[in-house]
């Protein structure tokens, strides 16, 4: 049986997740347009600049920083926000681009699906730059297809912290 093409951008996005170099997350993005795949991003550190691997430890678990909070002190760029810097970078224009995105977070030192949200950087990265759907692997394996439409009329009618769709929650 055929495979979706919703399911085969999500498979690539598992695949752009294994080169995430954090010791918390692996998070793949891939943003696709007109049906063609225009940009990936996994978390990583900025480029030229050593990561979590490479300096044998995350600054955030030494500091006793949950996870979700304090991303000013994290080491990684975002998948999401990868994924938004590479089309920049080669000068693609995202404009009603669909975004799959791919998680995992340790979980009692076992990588575990959690659910693919991104944080509210991320969410208002990926308004900004005219994204119009998120594609969202479950923890079941479904797939949740997301408006980001939805998310700007709730933001016009609640404040941020009131989305109902939070990264970690």
């Amino acid at each position: 049986m055929r495979i979706s093409k919703d399911q085969y951008y999500m498979n690539i996005a598992k695949e752009v997740a294994g080169r995430s170099t954090c010791f918390r997350a692996r998070h793949g993005a891939v943003v696709v347009l007109n049906d063609q795949i225009v940009a990936t991003g996994y978390v990583g550190s900025p480029r030229k600049t050593k990561d979590c691997f490479e300096r044998g430890n995350c600054l955030r678990t030494e500091l006793n920083i949950p996870s979700g909070q304090r991303y000013e002190l994290c080491r990684s760029v975002h998948a999401e926000q990868n994924a938004l810097i590479n089309a920049a970078r080669a000068g693609v224009s995202l404009l009603g681009g669909v975004i799959y995105l791919y998680s995992e977070r340790l979980i009692d030192n076992n990588f575990k699906i959690v659910e693919a949200l991104p944080c509210f950087i991320c969410k208002k990265m990926i308004i900004n730059a005219g994204i119009t759907d998120l594609v969202s692997l479950q923890v079941d394996g479904s797939l949740k297809k997301y408006s980001i439409e939805d998310w700007i009329n709730d933001w016009q009618e609640k404040d941020i912290i009131d989305d109902k769709d939070q990264y970690g929650k």
